[in-house]
């Protein structure tokens, strides 16, 4: 930079010389610019230090002449050029105090400009600044702004979408079901005309069986008559054979007379023994014959009586046959009967089929007629058409007669499909009611998919029974061949999607707006998928975010009946026993205060020095729930890559006032993620993860200790022996609504892990809380206004 030498003396005395000097100085760097470049030049050399240490230079630039004052606001200095003019000194005679005086003037005048320079500067700078902040503050604005409409429309178009491919769905499956219905119809008609047809050929079979059946009787009969007969013809026989017996016993009885008579006439016959021996001779022939003949008699007596035994033995076997045959005639009666009434109703039905088929016969003709009246309606109406174009009124007005019908119809579909709806919301809320009213804490279980880091080429340990009574509440978990049943208020399978889990949550996040304290938190195993069910990811939401954002729809719905909500949200881990605020600004100041657990006398729980924020909408909670998450403690074990190391615990503190009907009430949501159960041989936890792992089941060994004293309802229950329990004990053993979801790995290597699981779930289950209550305050209290 060229500037005059300080060091040659001036000559101050003639103002000839002064002025000479003035104008013959160079002015070195200094530039004339206009005013609209000083913007820019200084806009340029923002960052220049006007006042910078100085510089002992001896190069001094000439201030500008009296010619010049008017266009300082033109000048621009440089930072050498202003510290040289600070440093500048007067170099004249220590005793000239003219010529001293004349350049404290003119020095006086070099800084007046360079001031004046400065603050013209300054003042740029501030406008500069003012504008860029203003700009800056209304493109922010305009893209919260563009934002804000662009959540919103994208939410609107998401909503409607998801409508319009309910409404497609439902018609499809309604339209499905109708054709299903129809074919069902044709294909149960045609079973009911075969079904006559066979029944009509069995009549006919068991009408030739019948008549068979009556000859056989009547057979049967007349053999029995038979036999009857020839038994009494074998009786009257075997009498006469009795008295021919009897008469050839008195005929022997009198020759035994005889020959006693003869014996003692033979002493007095001896002498005439010559001449009667041969009338003796005859007469022991007569009697050698009459013998005989007793002998045949008794033979003929013996086969008589065999005889008779024989056709006894056949008329007893005749008997039974008779016996027999009856039996059989009257169960062939018995099922003539049945045969009748299965003929009755079977002709009932045939009448009435018939009747149904008459009637469709009979619909299907006077369609067929309607047809062709309609068909000859057509006829003359081209006829009309061709003579004038009149008919095409009359056209148009039944064109838009039919679509009305189509829309009428298509209405009372969409009314159908809403009362359904309506009829399934209201069976879920009188379940819930139900629930509430038992006092148990609902549990449900959800197992997830194999992974690829799971045993390769094993099965899953995880079956679920198909029963009518246990389709979607039981779960079987396999081991060695054995199975162990479990059954809890609901089970999804690891093909259910996060919606569907929302689903059936839905109702009981809307009880936190009623005024109720609701809880829901996740158990499981590390790897079991606690922290997906609960978080979710981008693509699939978890129960947190769409719990959310359903508390925040919902309050923009019930606006509209004069409802204000104030919502407060807080966030914290308990990490080795330590409770750790997760919003505070800097995640190094997460563990470094000291926070104390108290309940008051409603069952609320309050924790001493957490960060609490009031939050107005999804978006807002959303960067909490990010924020929080960058200060969760996770680590890696040999069971999963990044496990949750701590219990996370979500809460919304929400204050409904509806100023119509002079009604407050407060609800408390609390969403939890707790840490996962794990062993020390599978996790290979060393140094500070072992010390985690401690902790983590240290904790969870404290909540399975208090289940169990409350559901052996003990009169002490060991709340405090965990930092864990003890800020879960309103949700546990007070009035809060309390669901928890046990999550199931179907890895084979965790089928230990997972029956522990589901052991301590249905222990949970079984425990009996509290019924709930809705927190009402009537009148308001204006401390607590939302407005």
């Amino acid at each position: 930079m060229s500037s005059r030498n300080q060091n040659k003396p001036p000559v101050p005395r003639s103002p000839v010389n002064k002025n000479k000097a003035v104008d013959d100085a160079p002015l070195d760097k200094r530039r004339k610019i206009g005013t609209g470049r000083m913007m820019a030049s200084t806009t340029a050399s923002r960052g220049r230090q006007a006042l910078a240490p100085m510089n002992n230079q001896k190069d001094v630039p000439v201030a500008p002449s009296e010619t010049e004052v008017s266009e300082c606001e033109t000048i621009e200095f440089t930072k050498e050029e202003v510290d040289v003019l600070l440093n500048e000194k007067f170099k004249g005679k220590k005793f000239d105090s003219k010529g001293k005086q004349e350049w404290m003037v003119e020095y006086i005048k070099k800084l007046k400009i360079c001031i004046k320079w400065f603050q013209k500067g300054l003042e740029d700078l501030g406008e500069e600044k003012d504008n860029l902040r203003t700009m800056l503050d209304s493109s922010e604005k305009r893209c919260l702004e563009t934002e804000a409409a662009m959540n919103l429309k994208e939410q609107e178009l998401t909503s409607t979408i998801s409508k319009l491919e309910n409404n497609i769905s439902s018609l499809k499956e309604s339209l499905a079901n109708e054709v299903s219905q129809k074919l069902d119809a044709i294909a149960s008609h045609n079973q009911e005309k075969e079904a006559s047809m066979v029944l009509k050929k069995e009549q006919d079979s068991l009408k030739e069986r019948l008549f068979t059946s009556e000859q056989n009787l009547s057979t049967a009969n007349d053999k029995v008559k038979q036999q009857e007969d020839m038994y009494k013809r074998l009786q009257e026989y075997n009498t006469s054979l009795q008295q021919y017996n009897s008469k050839l016993q008195t005929e022997l009885k009198t020759a035994t007379d005889a020959n006693k008579q003869v014996e003692k006439e033979k002493a007095a016959i001896l002498e005439n023994h010559s001449t009667l021996r041969g009338h003796y001779n005859l007469l022991q022939n007569e009697f050698t014959s009459a013998k005989d003949s007793r002998d045949d008699a008794v033979k003929q007596k013996e086969i008589a009586v065999k005889e008779v035994n024989e056709l006894r033995g056949e008329l007893q076997k005749l008997r039974e046959d008779r016996e027999r045959q009856v039996s059989q005639i009257q169960e062939l009666n018995i099922e003539i009967m049945r045969f009748k009434e299965s003929t009755g109703r079977t002709a009932a039905e045939c009448d009435s089929l018939s009747m149904k088929s008459i009637a469709l016969e009979e619909t299907c003709t006077s369609q067929r007629e309607q047809i062709s009246v309609l068909q000859h309606q057509l006829a003359a109406a081209n006829q009309k058409l061709k003579m004038a174009d009149l008919s095409s009124s009359e056209i148009r007005t039944e064109y838009e007669g039919q679509k009305q019908i189509i829309s009428d119809l298509e209405d009372r579909l969409k009314e159908a499909e809403s009362q359904i709806l309506e009829g399934e919301t209201l069976r879920k809320k009188l379940h819930n009611t139900i629930l509430e009213l038992k006092g148990n804490i609902r549990v449900f279980c959800r197992v997830r998919p194999m992974l690829a880091d799971d045993a390769p080429g094993a099965d899953a340990t995880v079956g679920y029974p198909t029963s009518v009574e246990l389709a979607g509440r039981g779960i079987d978990i396999l081991q060695n061949g054995q199975k162990t049943p479990f059954q809890f208020d609901k089970v999804f399978e690891h093909s259910a999607t996060q919606e569907e889990v929302f689903m059936e949550i839905s109702q009981l996040v809307q009880s936190a707006l009623d005024g109720y304290k609701v809880c829901i938190f996740a158990y499981g195993q590390t790897g079991s998928g606690k922290t997906y069910t609960m978080m979710g990811r981008q693509e699939a939401a978890g129960l947190i975010p769409r719990s959310l954002k359903q508390v925040f729809q919902t309050s923009q719905v019930l606006a509209a009946q004069g409802w204000k909500y104030k919502m407060q949200a807080s966030m914290l881990e308990i990490y080795n026993e330590t409770i750790r605020d997760l919003l505070l600004m800097k995640s190094s100041e997460v563990g470094g205060k000291k926070y104390n657990i108290s309940h008051d006398s409603n069952g609320n729980t309050n924790v001493s020095d957490l960060t609490v924020v009031d939050v107005t909408s999804e978006f807002e909670v959303s960067n909490l729930l990010k924020r929080a998450a960058q200060s969760r403690a996770v680590g890696k074990t040999d069971m999963n890559a990044e496990s949750s190391r701590s219990h996370f615990v979500f809460t919304l503190r929400i204050v409904g006032v509806n100023e119509s009907t002079e009604q407050q009430v407060q609800g408390v949501l609390n969403l939890i993620d707790l840490a996962g159960s794990e062993r020390l041989s599978r996790s290979g936890a060393t140094g500070e993860r072992l010390k985690e792992t401690q902790a983590i089941n240290k904790s969870l060994s404290a909540l399975s200790e208090v289940i169990l004293a409350l559901g052996k309802k003990e009169d002490h229950v060991p709340y405090r022996n965990s930092k864990l329990t003890y800020l879960l004990q309103p949700c546990l053993g007070g009035d809060s609504k309390t669901l928890m979801f046990v999550n199931v790995s179907p890895d084979p290597l965790s089928v230990n892990e997972s029956l522990s699981s589901l052991k301590f779930a249905a222990r949970v289950n079984s425990c009996e809380i509290g019924i709930p209550r809705r927190q009402t305050i009537r009148p308001l209290d204006s401390r607590l206004s939302c407005g």
